[in-house]
């Protein structure tokens, strides 16, 4: 029998306890009478959230005296943690489950199988359904389905019957009134101030057992073309322009409307008796579900998009508008979410659309980058907003202090605008640096260019004056596609970046994936979850691994470079044999270009980012074979200190301007130096002015660094005495007993250097 007939069978009796005239208490009887009979389970129970506990309100096969008298605390047992997780059990021996916990008067010490779904009411835990056997044996997929479904329905009954007391249902509590402050994650920087508006109130599901079939399923059909309706004219009325990553994420998005499979499990829940309503939401659920299980942030972010359409087919078929892009935005608003899909942005008005708060999110996700291009700051992991937060609140959002402030004082707005307008006006000396070169007071050029990786990055080379790109992160366009990027898409992208640039140089660092930043549509099985990722297979380990990858990426850049000079560098070179190798490979490719006739670039010239600190150990041999050298101080911080940079405990814990590392970078400076090999630092430490200063005073006079930190980092440069600064450095490193970053501010201070 498959899942949606099982179910059906089952829907189709509790319909008909459900439509007789009986007590709530007399339903629940019947209810776990008819589930248990119909999936051959010796014991069916249902336990209901009350006063804050799971309390056992029906069963059959347990001693019914344990009725009303046996609870467990959320988290408490098998049924509390099905409860506290909102996850699903189904063990062959339930004892075995390091949350089991016995309770004697239930008399269940017989039964040894053992499955259990929560009954979910408005994204939370009301109680659970479960069931349990005498025999030892894993409950099947399409029992578990059919579980999962009955649940859904029994939400509603207990809804109806109100059996879940205050303590059990929707939150009501008073919101805070006072002024509070809630840290997160930046997302994408900028500050922003308006008042609280909710994304997304929530549909309530109020019938959820069909009539008529075929009405349903004809109602789903109506909702998915117009939903597809919707997406289409989004995606054609997109302001952004000239393709990018932002037209890719609607693509995918696009792709995930369109896709069959998604449609087919709603058909499915339609045939197990659920309205159209129910339905949705009960692949939601499963959706929600799989997303908790998922460990990779890049798939997580997938499956956020398709809970968006989700939502969105939910509101067309049951008339509820429900979003607050539809209703529209009155004034100067802050977005509040749990999550949000792409296309749900972009409904909104952008003039009065300043900034989005977000308990989840992540740099990766598609609502990010579409962000991005849109010029909104983006909070993300943000706990606790509903709890926080109630709809017309006053919002101060400064993502550059990953800080949001609620119902602010008139101090704390004083403050905030204070702050904003010195942004503002601090943004606007260093755009009046444009156009000015980065030369010390007693003439030291230093050159400044910046990261990329998206095309809208590439407007920052012009709005800031930048000497070039000193890093173009070539993953950018892997982790925002559903599907590897065909050749052709990728020599497009390098094509465009070139032509932005002009005369200026660019550097193409081959992709860095692997490890923490894993493709869903690549097979990752026999490398296993990595304990230690960013130490692990990953850059150019990966890439000469699956050297497809890299012959295709080698020949888009060579195709794209035709008739101009091509910078390639590539990263985490732990030995001089890898660049050898990796170097070869884009050989073999120009040679096979050039063997059909194709354009070649006038010069490829290759260079190595130093991260792997063993790679300074053999720069003697390294360094003949290489045009240049970069350094990437934020791998190479966490490498030396044994400090993983993500860990909150550890992220303020080693500073830039230790004399280990310091010193380690003018060792590697000086031999780069006498071999006339250049060296470059990227990342965040060359896009700090005081680090940049020590940098300099160090002999680095390559920085890459934000697009943002080029101004700052220009004025520090122009207001600096350079021989000054590298005899400080010296004798700071022969007698580091001072500290650096005191001393080195201390310095600065005395001589007005600008380190704003």
């Amino acid at each position: 029998m498959t899942a949606a007939a099982s179910a059906r069978e089952i829907l189709t009796r509790l319909h008909d306890v459900m439509a007789r005239r009986l007590p709530a208490q007399a339903k629940l009887n019947a209810v776990v009478d008819v589930i248990g009979t119909a999936l051959d389970s010796e014991v069916c129970s249902i336990y209901l959230l009350r006063e804050g506990v799971l309390e056992l309100f029906a069963t059959r096969g347990l001693a019914q005296e344990a009725v009303h008298v046996t609870t467990l605390a959320l988290g408490e047992g098998l049924v509390g943690t099905i409860a506290a997780n909102v996850e699903t059990l189904n063990l062959d021996e339930a004892a075995t489950h390091p949350d089991f916990a016995y309770r004697p008067e239930t008399g269940e010490e017989r039964f040894h199988s053992f499955a259990g779904v929560p009954i979910i009411r408005r994204e939370r835990s009301v109680g659970v359904l479960a069931v349990q056997h005498e025999e030892q044996r894993r409950y099947a997929d399409v029992e578990i389905e059919a579980l999962q479904t009955v649940a859904m329905v029994l939400s509603e009954l207990i809804a109806n019957a109100d059996l879940i007391d205050a303590a059990g249902a929707p939150s009501t509590r008073l919101l805070p009134t006072a002024a509070s402050h809630a840290p997160g994650f930046k997302l994408v920087d900028g500050m922003a101030a308006g008042v609280a508006v909710f994304h997304q109130p929530r549909i309530v599901i109020e019938h959820t057992v069909a009539e008529d079939t075929e009405a349903e399923r004809h109602r789903v059909y109506a909702a998915f073309d117009k939903m597809r309706d919707q997406i289409e004219r989004m995606a054609s009325q997109a302001e952004f322009g000239g393709g990018g990553e932002h037209d890719e994420v609607l693509q995918t998005y696009k792709m995930f409307a369109y896709d069959e499979g998604w449609s087919r499990r709603i058909n499915e829940a339609i045939d197990s008796g659920l309205t159209a309503e129910a339905a949705i939401e009960r692949v939601q659920q499963r959706t929600r579900q799989r997303m908790r299980e998922i460990d990779d942030p890049l798939l997580r972010d997938r499956m956020h998009d398709l809970e968006d359409l989700s939502n969105r087919l939910l509101r067309i078929v049951s008339g509820q508008l429900g979003t607050a892009a539809q209703m529209g935005l009155r004034q100067d608003s802050i977005l509040v979410a749990r999550n949000l899909g792409p296309a749900e942005l972009l409904e909104y008005d952008r003039r009065r659309l300043k900034g989005v708060v977000l308990e989840e999110g992540s740099l990766t996700a598609h609502v990010t980058i579409v962000a991005r291009a849109m010029g909104v700051p983006v909070l993300g992991r943000v706990r606790d907003v509903r709890k926080l937060i109630a709809e017309g609140d006053l919002l101060l959002l400064d993502t550059t202090e990953e800080s949001l402030f609620i119902r602010p004082s008139q101090a704390m707005q004083e403050a905030f605008e204070a702050k904003l307008a010195l942004s503002q006006k601090r943004r606007a000396a260093f755009a009046q640096l444009k156009n000015e070169v980065p030369v010390t007071r007693d003439g030291q050029r230093v050159t400044v260019m910046v990261n990329a990786g998206l095309r809208d990055d590439l407007a920052a080379l012009d709005l800031t004056g930048a000497d070039g790109i000193g890093l173009f992160r070539t993953e950018f366009q892997f982790l925002v596609s559903a599907t590897l990027p065909q050749r052709e898409a990728q020599r497009r992208l390098y094509k465009d970046v070139l032509d932005a640039a002009g005369d200026r140089p660019v550097v193409f660092r081959t992709v860095d994936i692997g490890g923490d930043k894993a493709l869903p549509y690549l097979n990752h099985d026999e490398e296993g979850d990595e304990e230690n990722p960013a130490m692990g297979w990953r850059a150019l380990r990966l890439a000469l691994d699956r050297d497809g990858l890299m012959k295709a990426q080698a020949r888009a850049l060579i195709e794209a470079a035709a008739g101009r000079t091509l910078n390639v560098m590539f990263p985490m070179v732990s030995e001089p044999w890898e660049f050898d190798e990796a170097r070869a490979l884009f050989e073999a490719q120009r040679s096979w270009l050039s063997a059909r006739g194709k354009k070649l670039p006038i010069e490829i010239r290759y260079g190595a980012m130093l991260e792997v600190p063993a790679l300074a150990e053999v720069l003697d041999v390294l360094l003949p074979e290489i045009d240049f050298l970069s350094i990437g101080t934020n791998d190479l911080t966490q490498f030396l200190f044994a400090a993983d940079r993500a860990h909150p405990k550890l992220a303020l814990r080693y500073d830039w301007l230790s004399p280990s590392i310091l010193r380690f970078i003018r060792r590697v400076v000086e031999q780069a130096d006498a071999a006339g090999v250049p060296v470059t630092v990227c990342g965040e430490m060359g896009g700090r002015p005081l680090e940049a200063m020590a940098l300099i005073g160090l002999g680095i006079r390559r920085l890459s660094i934000t697009p943002a930190a080029v101004g700052p980092i220009k004025a520090m440069v122009r207001s600096l005495d350079h021989q000054g600064v590298r005899a400080l450095v010296t004798t700071l490193l022969a007698e580091p007993r001072t500290p650096m970053r005191d001393a080195l501010t201390a310095w600065a201070a005395e001589r007005s250097i600008e380190l704003a």
